[in-house]
């Protein structure tokens, strides 16, 4: 039997665990065992238990209570404590998922002992090297023996730096093998889709059953913590607002920054406004449900963007670039950044977007099966 660790250490990174966790599980049992290590990057019971037992995720065998911290002090202390993971467990291989410090650090560990990396979600470029999630997408790319790119754009991403899109079973970190594996988040929403839809009483809770609202999420740290963004953002949404309810599923850090950064007289408007519902962060089936049933998707997360296209709803990024840049080119998703007018127009814009817009980039929702296919295969050509 083959041992692989996955490093997971944000809630996005628990929910594209499930996918592979869960068809592991089913099929590979026998073959493929799973080591779990959660960083503790973003933990608490809300943020991130919560998703473990909602999605059937085995809970973590190892939790390294990192927490928050500067990249640099917090990405030194996951590297020291997964390297002593790995010298005890000695996998075969580590899966690294996305962008984030955790993913930076499993591979930077992971590849100074000569453990092969596999990067879910590889390929992914946003070209802008400001942003942190961007230089870690580099990094954990480069250091990675198996590449899963959920889509054609992420393999062209990588050939622009050097990889080769070819099939060869004797791969290793200096000749690594890119694969376009379809996307894991697309897996798990259309099997959780109708679990969802059966378990979830939020629509009724909020009084939009059969209503039609804006979904809107904020948590990016150039958002919140710029006065005059967030600012930009509200203001937005409260003239939208007189046309549409919006749902805000608050992020703990937007919620705490509104009193201090908005303006007192738009804070209040927020506040008071009938129109807009600011809720506690909900899980990640209540979230499915939401975006299932809204007119519009209102965000500056990564993944939501892409959850909102699998859901065929128009999109409006709170921020300069996206690293889905195929989904700019359906003419679904538009770029408004932080800036008022755009974001107002924008909305305007998507509000009758037609369903034949969204086209099938994200694979048939088996990305997971192949992803454990290949590692599996890749293992028995090492004998």
């Amino acid at each position: 039997m083959y041992k692989i660790l996955t490093i997971i250490g944000a809630r996005p990174q628990i929910i594209k665990a499930a996918a592979l966790s869960r068809i592991i599980r089913e099929n590979y049992a026998s073959q493929l065992k799973e080591i779990i290590v959660h960083t503790g990057q973003h933990y608490d019971e809300n943020m991130s238990k919560v998703f473990f037992d909602e999605l059937n995720i085995p809970a973590a065998d190892y939790n390294l209570n990192v927490g928050s911290g500067s990249h640099g002090k917090q990405t030194a202390l996951m590297i020291e404590r997964i390297e002593e993971v790995l010298l005890k467990e000695k996998p075969n291989g580590m899966v690294i998922y996305g962008d984030t410090n955790s993913t930076l650090a499993g591979a930077i560990a992971a590849s100074k002992l000569l453990i092969p990396v596999f990067h879910i979600e590889a390929g992914l470029r946003s070209y802008n090297k400001t942003m942190p999630e961007e230089i870690n997408r580099i990094m954990a790319d480069h250091v990675s023996t198996l590449l899963f790119c959920p889509t054609q754009q992420a393999i062209k991403n990588l050939e622009k730096e050097g990889f080769y899109h070819h099939p060869h079973n004797a791969c290793n970190i200096n000749n690594p093998k890119v694969i376009l594996s379809g996307d894991v988040m697309y897996d798990n929403s259309l099997y959780f889709s109708k679990i969802a839809e059966q378990k979830s009483t939020l629509l009724q809770k909020l009084g939009i059953q059969n209503k039609p609202f804006v979904l809107c999420t904020i948590h990016r740290n150039n958002n919140t913590d710029i006065k005059e963004r967030l600012n930009n953002i509200f203001s937005a949404l409260y003239e939208i607002s007189k046309e549409i309810d919006i749902v805000l599923p608050l992020h703990p850090r937007t919620k705490k920054m509104l009193s201090t950064q908005l303006d007192s007289k738009l804070y209040e408007l927020i506040i008071n406004s009938k129109s807009i519902q600011i809720i506690e962060p909900v899980s990640f089936l209540e979230m499915i449900v939401l975006e299932k049933n809204c007119s519009i998707v209102i965000t500056d997360s990564g993944g939501v963007q892409k959850e909102a296209y699998f859901f065929k709803k128009p999109c409006i990024v709170l921020r300069p670039e996206t690293e889905w840049t195929e989904l700019l080119d359906t003419g679904t998703t538009v770029l408004a950044d932080a800036d008022d007018n755009k974001i107002i127009k924008a909305f305007k814009e998507l509000s009758n977007t037609s369903i034949e817009k969204f086209l099938p980039f994200y694979g048939d929702g088996n990305a997971a099966k192949k992803i454990a296919n290949e590692i599996l295969s890749f293992f028995n050509s090492q004998k």
